[in-house]
């Protein structure tokens, strides 16, 4: 018996409208209430906690920004873990930005900076139901200075060839990022040191009284694959990539088709 459950939420838990199928909120909603359900997730906070309250799980565990930003929810919250990329680094992909019409969002804590309302803010606010805070690069730079602040993550949104600039010169400068592309036309970048996979092992080591080998996880994409490696029971959906299907340990129906409820179903709700 599987002790709990570890999701990636887009491309993997939700369906073609990028929602909660009534399948998956009815399968999330009759397991024993015991089994943590850990959203993991390359998200802010606030983009998660709506998904939770629909699951009915919110009090359970969030790992944010790919494994950035740990939080325990239970009774109060609690920071677990929290790492940025360095202000200096920060402001660099600021800067660069700048000079071009590239797209760059920053994120600190719950908090979503997007330079302008444009086409890509837009979108963001659709898919996240989360309001952004207007303000350009330079300012939120000026803004962190004082205390080095820096951010959970850097989103940025734009032509294809922008975004091959950006990585070359990132990649050039040996920066300790990770530079994770979703589409041709977006660029995750988070810090080189965490993962999903190593802030579920913190948390479990904090919080619980079991192992990653007690874990049933969820992944459709690259920034699953350390994920579904190290956990008892790795599982990607059908549309995943093959790179993570190679290194599941099975393959549900696609996300479209409520395949992470029906793994579920089979795993934890159906005993003969």
């Amino acid at each position: 018996m599987y002790k709990a459950i570890c999701t990636d939420i887009d491309g993997t838990l939700l369906n073609s409208e990028r929602d909660l199928s009534k399948r998956t909120i009815s399968t999330f909603k009759a397991l024993n209430k015991d089994i943590p359900v850990i959203l993991a997730s390359s998200r802010m906070p606030a983009a998660m906690r709506h998904l939770q309250e629909k699951l009915g799980i919110s009090t359970h565990p969030l790992i944010c920004y790919n494994g950035g930003y740990l939080i325990d929810q239970d009774k109060v919250i609690k920071i677990v873990d929290s790492v940025t990329i360095p202000f200096s680094i920060a402001q660099d992909i600021a800067e660069w930005s700048a000079k071009t019409s590239l797209h760059a969002s920053f994120y600190f804590e719950d908090n979503w900076y997007a330079p302008q309302i444009d086409v890509w803010t837009e979108r963001e606010m659709s898919n996240t139901k989360v309001k952004a805070h207007i303000l350009t690069n330079s300012d939120l730079m000026s803004q962190w200075k004082p205390n080095e602040n820096g951010a959970h993550k850097v989103m940025c949104m734009g032509e294809p060839v922008l975004i091959d600039e950006l990585v070359q010169y990132l990649s050039e400068r040996k920066a300790p990022l990770h530079l994770y592309r979703s589409k041709d036309t977006y660029l995750e970048i988070a810090p080189l040191q965490i993962s999903k996979a190593s802030a579920l092992n913190l948390l479990i080591k904090d919080k619980y009284n079991f192992s990653i080998d007690d874990v049933v996880a969820f992944g459709d994409n690259f920034n699953d694959i350390e994920l579904l490696k190290e956990v008892g029971k790795g599982i990607a959906v059908a549309n995943a990539r093959d790179e993570l299907k190679a290194v599941a340990d099975e393959i549900t129906d696609f996300a479209k088709n409520d395949g992470v409820a029906k793994a579920i179903e089979k795993h934890f709700l159906s005993f003969s």
